[in-house]
């Protein structure tokens, strides 16, 4: 009776995922093989879709501004994170107002943020040019968008990551810091000796989160960019959403983000073996 009761409560979650998330999934994948403008009849293709998807003459620009962006972000939103959670784990003073400051723009929309730095880095009443005395174009710059776009992202997610962060270092027991302290161990020593074997898991899931949200961004980019200028700021995201909304080609933008998702899982599987090793 248990039993039954469990399952009836959590029915509603199953139907849920079932229709929103599990059929979409084949259906997509299904549609990945066939060619479709939302109005016509749906012809099955084969692997057309993705061998035209691989041989555009954009794809490669595409493909490395997306792993530029995600490695940027995900390398400097581990990083900086972790190095101002372990100032925080310290006790200083004002810690709770420093949290609440820092977790602040992970929890704004980021359709308001994007709107925001738009304004910030406008060429012309941008307070950025205007408080460094330069003429930028930032976002209009083949060489400064995609650096801009990253900033962005990395000052998003700090905050969350700092509270992941904080979450590991709780975990830690402080008889180990003790220790550490009576054999003679600085700071330095401390952390990379102690605290970073022992986060282990947890910088992990950390990679792996903004990892995986940094190869789907595609709200900064809708906002700010839309892509350009010349392709400089165009991702896998962006692009399925151009081929299935602009071009209405729904194969292409189904076979574009089942590589997508090809990607996203070999990384995971290496990234796992190699914080086994």
């Amino acid at each position: 009776m248990k039993k039954e009761s469990g399952f009836i409560f959590i029915l509603p979650a199953l139907i849920g995922t079932f229709i929103f998330i599990i059929i979409p999934i084949f259906c997509s994948f299904t549609l990945s093989f066939t060619d479709w403008d939302l109005l016509n009849e749906i012809k099955f293709v084969g692997l057309d879709n993705y061998k035209a998807v691989l041989s555009e003459s954009e794809f490669l620009q595409i493909l490395i501004n997306t792993f530029v962006y995600a490695l940027s972000v995900t390398t400097l939103a581990v990083i900086i994170p972790l190095i101002i959670a372990s100032a925080l784990n310290t006790k200083i003073r004002g810690g709770e107002i420093f949290k609440t400051i820092y977790f602040l723009p992970f929890i704004t929309p980021a359709v308001v943020i994007a709107i925001v730095w738009s304004w910030i880095f406008d060429p012309n009443i941008g307070g950025v040019n205007m408080l460094l005395k330069t003429h930028f174009t930032w976002l209009f710059d083949t060489h400064l968008a995609m650096p801009v776009l990253i900033f962005i992202s990395v000052w998003k997610l700090i905050g969350y990551n700092i509270v992941l962060f904080l979450t590991g270092f709780s975990t830690i027991d402080n008889s180990l810091y003790e220790a550490s302290k009576i054999d003679g161990a600085g700071s330095v020593e401390a952390f990379f000796k102690i605290t970073l074997p022992l986060l282990k898991p947890t910088t992990y899931f950390v990679i792996l989160v903004t990892a995986i949200s940094s190869f789907q961004v595609f709200d900064l980019i809708y906002v700010m960019t839309q892509g350009g200028p010349n392709d400089s700021t165009n991702v896998i995201v962006y692009s399925i959403y151009k081929y299935a909304f602009e071009y209405f080609d729904i194969g292409k933008s189904c076979a574009l983000a089942y590589i997508l998702f090809l990607i996203i899982f070999i990384l995971a599987l290496l990234q796992r073996k190699i914080s086994k090793d």
